[in-house]
């Protein structure tokens, strides 16, 4: 395999376990990612020469950690440093001699970056470049700024840590919940970025979806009696267990209404289930377990051979009226529509405010079907237009165009 390959496969899958590790230890953000920058450069130019280790993810930790230590050398390490550099050339050689794999450290990080101390609202964005890698440019894609606005607000964010000396442990018990809606958010958003990735042709989404549900089940492990942890994991398996069936045998997308269930995965929806359960009992219910029972409801189909709209609209009236996100309210014009007629769930969607709606693609992708079903043609020509030139997805532009296409 291409040297480049396996540092990118490397990065992609190990980049926030290496740094979640060093950083807990180092406490110091900045200087970690520039010591896991300098190993990258050091495997690019050597292993041509040396060959690819057996263990690619164990190499550039150990060269990453000399950087750091030769950098806390080359300073004057301080009475209040030297503590830290003992800890870590300790933990070298254990780690050296017993070849054993070291400990993910990124619950604690995404706790970390969710500390009050930090602005909130960097906290979402740090966490996902921080634990998940996802680079700043399509962070700041995803937050609606310019990419040097959000790098300046993550470099900003940083120093805070470093200079505030922010604790690198888990928070104490009572402060959890303070920090839980943050973190679960950053978990959401990179499940989010990795499934809108349809095709999997974006290297910087690559395995964002597995990695989304990790944390999730690491997260439901540590806080168990947590809804909303429970909540988003169900959602995410729900979702995930129907991964196989969003295309066909030509590769082309298809819709949720519109897929093979018997290609969804029975023992995904039986966990998801199971975490939507666990969260119903504490009687609190929050915005992940109403998006997880949703998407139950639409995994009974697999049983059904039905989709109850109309309690999907209701669960939809709840999720709106607890979290009015735009997501949240188009998905209930949807279900609306289906559930007691187009013009009712057409009503719905031209209440949005234009402002909020210009570039949101999914609203311009459900405007076109119902136009198109109330015989609206022009109107319909126009949605499905809008919404094909947002859409960054080839398949799904190819079935907005067939569709746009249908009598």
């Amino acid at each position: 395999m291409n040297t480049h390959h396996v540092v990118e496969n490397t990065v992609r899958d190990s980049y926030g376990r290496i740094i979640s590790y060093l950083a807990v230890n180092w406490r110091d953000l900045e200087a970690v990612e520039d010591a896991l920058v300098d190993a990258l450069v050091s495997a690019l130019e050597s292993w041509p020469q040396t060959g690819i280790p057996d263990k690619p993810e164990a190499w550039l930790l150990k060269v990453a950690r000399r950087r750091l230590m030769d950098r806390a050398r080359r300073d004057r390490v301080t009475e209040r440093a030297l503590p830290v550099l003992l800890t870590m050339s300790e933990e070298a050689q254990r780690m050296d001699s017993t070849e054993a794999s070291f400990p993910d450290e990124r619950l604690k990080m995404l706790f970390l970056c969710s500390h009050p101390e930090i602005d909130p609202s960097i906290h979402t964005p740090l966490m996902l470049q921080t634990v998940l890698g996802i680079d700043a440019s399509r962070i700041a894609t995803a937050f609606v700024v310019k990419p040097s606005t959000m790098g300046q607000r993550l470099t900003r964010a940083k120093a805070k840590m470093r200079t505030d000396r922010l604790t690198f442990t888990m928070p104490d018990v009572e402060e959890l919940p303070k920090r839980l809606e943050a973190v679960l958010e950053a978990i959401y958003a990179a499940y989010g970025s990795g499934w809108d990735d349809l095709a999997g042709v974006d290297p910087r989404r690559r395995g964002l979806v597995d990695e989304a549900i990790y944390l999730g089940r690491l997260l439901s492990k540590y806080m168990p009696d947590e809804p909303e942890v429970q909540g988003l994991l169900s959602l995410m398996l729900h979702c995930v267990a129907r991964r196989e069936a969003r295309r066909d045998a030509t590769g082309s997308y298809v819709p949720l209404s519109e897929q093979d269930s018997s290609r969804w995965s029975t023992p995904l929806m039986m966990e998801a289930e199971r975490c939507l359960h666990t969260a119903a009992r504490s009687s609190r219910i929050g915005r992940f377990q109403l998006l997880a029972a949703i998407q139950s409801v639409h995994s009974q189909r697999a049983r059904t051979g039905r989709i109850e709209w109309e309690e999907i609209a209701l669960l939809y009236e709840g999720l709106t009226r607890l979290s009015p996100t735009l997501g949240g309210v188009v998905g209930r014009a949807a279900a609306v529509a289906e559930a007691y007629g187009t013009e009712k769930g057409l009503a719905l969607l031209e209440a949005i405010p234009q402002a909020k709606i210009v570039n949101y693609q999914p609203y311009w992708a459900l405007a076109a079907h119902l136009y198109k079903k109330m015989e609206k043609i022009e109107e319909a020509r126009t949605a499905y237009n809008r919404a094909i030139g947002l859409c960054e997805d080839f398949s799904v532009k190819q079935f907005l165009h067939k569709r746009a296409k249908e009598r």
